[in-house]
């Protein structure tokens, strides 16, 4: 292990990067102290640590500061789970709960739903195809 990440074991998570891209995204309305009062962070150090990698996300806190940072917390929580390490802890979410679904996926699992009438279609190699080219993938 390089010393980097022996400091910072959680710089190169998913959530790591993107506290940070996010309290950038913010910064011409609010400041990333006014982020981790309204996250409830008592030590606005915390919010520093999370972004650098230094700490993990609390899972208790992913709701206050998926708001603070007006992001869904569903998003957030998967990523604060990806942070825990080992596949047991998603995999006993995901037994208990089922894949989480962010707002934005509900959305477009709506707009699928009512683009086929309702009619559970399959995903097809053709329907991927597009879905895919939609992102650039």
């Amino acid at each position: 292990m390089t010393k980097n990440t022996q400091n910072r074991p959680y710089a190169n998570t998913r959530l790591a990067k993107f506290v940070e891209r996010r309290i950038l995204e913010l910064r011409p309305r609010k400041t990333q102290s006014a982020i981790a009062t309204e996250a409830g962070f008592g030590q606005h150090n915390m919010l520093t640590n999370i972004k650098l990698g230094n700490s993990k996300l609390p899972l208790d806190r992913v709701p206050a500061l998926a708001k603070a940072l007006e992001v869904d917390p569903a998003f957030l929580f998967t990523m604060a789970v990806d942070q825990l390490g080992g596949d047991t802890t998603e995999l006993a979410i995901r037994k208990i709960f089922g894949t989480l679904v962010t707002e934005n996926e509900t959305a477009w699992l709506e707009e699928i739903r009512k683009a086929s009438d309702y009619s559970d279609p399959s995903l097809t190699s053709r329907s991927r195809a597009v879905l895919r080219g939609i992102f650039g993938k």
